[in-house]
């Protein structure tokens, strides 16, 4: 089986492949016509977030039999189109849900307990203590939007603060943490975003979400930056109906999540970077030296079984 890598992912991936008998070639480095021209021959085809794997790009390969993307979100593949013409899609979310989980538990530790501002005053010789008093996780209630693999590693790392878990999932409805959108709205002390990005979910956290809360609640996002509207959160965290939010992920990023898209940076991120209710970081909560590898190693598995390699 001949197979291109057209992103950069662990090597382990190609080597695992190669064990197997697959001819791996890296091209990550081509692009545009080059990299149309010599597709048609692979069999396989490896890719990450920087290309979009439209219906042209699939027509142009007549021998493909599947497309492996090297993390969890499968928004830039037209999955419909290719499972019409019977290729199959891997990813690998198994990879990367214990960082995601870690990352998340340590934005929300870091917001509630206020070190962010803490640690800036202390090195400006700043002694706060009354002012930098925290909230515990302890009794409140967590609600998880999505319940896959990251939802569900989440759940996981929550029992020992002794919360009370709500989870939502459309699709997966048989687990001890199941609740209805209503039981979320009513007792949701923080709310937590793991859903994919599609039309069903592009925008669903908006000013009437966050409305139909009871509480005012601290929001975590490290699903998609477009499954926010930003400037609905900057509203919400005026109006103290949102009491902070972690942002791993932002709707102003490209779409290869490389870099921010510099050009188009409205006033709500002008909000979001200066306000001391604001954690921030750079599409990075799955992104750890660990996950990278095993990000590979699912992807490897998978394949292998699939094909009897």
């Amino acid at each position: 089986m001949k197979v291109i890598a057209i992103d950069s992912v662990h090597p382990i991936l190609y080597e695992q492949l190669r064990s197997y008998g697959c001819v791996v070639d890296e091209c990550s480095h081509l692009k545009g016509e080059e990299l149309l021209k010599i597709l048609p021959q692979y069999e396989g085809l490896i890719i990450r977030s920087k290309f979009k794997i439209t219906k042209e790009i699939i027509d142009a390969c007549p021998n493909l039999k599947f497309i492996a993307r090297s993390g969890s979100g499968m928004e830039n593949i037209d999955l419909v189109y290719a499972k019409s013409k019977n290729i199959e899609c891997f990813n690998s979310p198994e990879g990367n849900r214990d960082a995601v989980a870690e990352h998340v538990l340590g934005m929300i530790l870091m917001l509630i307990n206020k070190l962010k501002i803490a640690n800036a005053e202390v090195c400006k010789g700043i002694w706060k203590r009354a002012e930098n008093r925290g909230i515990e996780l302890k009794g409140k209630t967590f609600a998880l939007m999505g319940y896959g693999q990251m939802g569900s590693a989440v759940a996981q790392r929550l029992q020992g603060f002794d919360v009370k878990i709500l989870a939502y999932d459309k699709y997966k409805m048989d687990h001890d943490h199941q609740a209805s959108m209503e039981e979320i709205f009513e007792h949701a002390d923080f709310v937590s975003l793991h859903l994919p990005l599609t039309e069903e979910t592009k925008n669903i956290a908006n000013e009437k979400w966050f409305n139909q809360f009871k509480k005012n609640i601290f929001f975590i996002n490290t699903a998609r930056g477009k499954c926010l509207q930003t400037e609905d959160l900057v509203d919400a965290l005026k109006r103290g109906k949102v009491r902070g939010a972690c942002l791993d992920v932002l709707e102003y990023e490209a779409t290869s999540f490389e870099n921010l898209d510099a050009k188009n940076l409205p006033e709500a991120f002008q909000y979001l970077i200066q306000s001391e209710k604001v954690i921030l970081s750079p599409h990075i909560a799955g992104w750890t030296y660990e996950s990278y590898e095993k990000l590979s190693i699912f992807l490897a598995d998978k394949i292998k079984a699939k094909y009897h390699l």
